[in-house]
């Protein structure tokens, strides 16, 4: 004969489960505003933005880029691509999440198209966005972009991001690393914002 078993919650088990809930609602609310603020399209997730869109917005961040920054022109003269993410949106409440998209730029012209993903657990509240370029030295950085599970910042190429001190300090004697990153607003450079465990995959807007 089956028997069954009956397993009754605890109170403290019960008052652990209804505090689990909404902290998994407010993740899900994260994820539909970085949705709705990326109102982007093509094959990717049904959106609006065309690629035409995506190559002006790239080419208005660059230009303002370039404008506050000086090593970033070096940097561009030197590199073998340039992947710029022009409006990165992060949100976050407890959980946070960030998304945006962008284009690869290999001698001025488009090569390709990307987003960019990543999430996170922490006391963080509100929504800020704003721009990530990065400057692929090599072949062989280029090369891990392009893979089948596409780029997780961390694992492959090493990626150093530049702050406005160290970015003052780069000139074409010292450039050692596969890739170099901005993380970029519209008053300059912007501190405290890694790429760590960020996800970079190929679309087709």
């Amino acid at each position: 004969m089956t028997q069954l078993q009956f397993i009754t919650k605890s109170p403290r088990q019960n008052r652990a489960h209804r505090q689990t809930w909404p902290i998994i609602g407010l993740l899900l609310v994260t994820l539909s505003i970085l949705a709705g603020c990326q109102s982007m399209g093509g094959n990717d997730s049904g959106s609006r933005t065309n690629a035409a869109q995506i190559d002006r917005e790239v080419d208005a961040a660059l230009a303002k880029l370039y404008e506050t920054t000086p090593a970033a022109k070096l940097l561009a003269s030197k590199a073998k691509g340039i992947l710029v993410f022009p409006n990165v949106v992060k949100a976050g409440f407890i959980g946070g999440a960030e998304y945006g998209k962008g284009a690869m730029r290999k001698k001025s012209r488009t090569s390709g198209y990307y987003n960019i993903f990543a999430g996170s657990y922490g006391l963080q509240a509100g929504v800020q966005s704003f721009g990530y370029a990065m400057f692929f030295m090599n072949d062989a950085a280029l090369a891990s972009l392009d893979s089948s599970n596409g780029l997780e910042i961390g694992v492959g190429p090493n990626i150093v991001v530049l702050d406005e001190g160290m970015a003052k300090k780069v000139t074409s004697t010292t450039l050692r690393d596969d890739v170099y990153a901005f993380v970029f607003g519209q008053r300059g450079l912007m501190a405290g914002l890694g790429l760590q465990g960020s996800k970079i995959t190929r679309i087709n807007p």
